[in-house]
């Protein structure tokens, strides 16, 4: 197991090279925790900025289509969360996040803390002792959308990432976090 946990951290190391290369810039430290981590990016926030807060955009139960089965690994028609959050620390933006969460694989009261809204994933899964892990799937640069201009306030470029939480050996999130590329270049 350590061999495999290994040949992942070298792989998430090699994609944060891969982006740097690519982008030719030079990512901080504390950006590089906050894509390759397969930890809470709540509880990492937490630590740099003091319990920082959310607050949800957009939720709502829809149908999955086809891709969203795909993230999920659920059939397509099947029901799921969508939800869209930014957390932020004193009115200042930090990390906008959207989430895809299959219904049946939740519990009544992690289904019920989702509906609340404004508890991030991060401490719903450790308030309910969730035994869980995250993989990541992809980290990137992508040109931000209104809704990314709009929040930020800026419209430069945004570091992402997006990963499933596993738990049983299932899909029980998709999440995908972004945020622009000069935050966290100073910690």
């Amino acid at each position: 197991m350590t061999l495999e946990k290994n040949e992942t951290n070298k792989s998430l190391i090699e994609k944060t090279q891969e982006l740097e290369n690519r982008y030719d810039i030079e990512l901080s430290n504390t950006q590089k925790i906050l894509l390759t981590t397969d930890g809470s990016i709540t509880a990492i926030l937490d630590v740099l900025y003091g319990k920082i807060t959310l607050t949800t955009l957009d939720q709502h139960f829809e149908d999955a289509d086809n891709a969203h089965a795909q993230l999920v690994n659920v059939d397509e028609g099947e029901e799921i969360n969508y939800r869209e959050v930014i957390m932020h620390r004193d009115g200042k933006p930090l990390i906008y996040a959207i989430s895809h969460i299959p219904l049946k694989r939740c519990t009544k009261e992690v289904c019920a803390d989702l509906i609340r809204a404004d508890i991030p994933i991060g401490r719903i899964l450790k308030n309910y002792h969730v035994e869980s892990r995250r993989e990541i799937n992809n980290i990137f640069i992508e040109k931000p959308n209104d809704t990314l201009k709009e929040l930020f306030k800026t419209d430069e470029d945004m570091l992402a990432r997006d990963y499933v939480i596993i738990n049983n050996d299932e899909i029980l999130m998709w999440i995908k976090e972004v945020f622009p590329l000069s935050y966290f270049t100073e910690i």
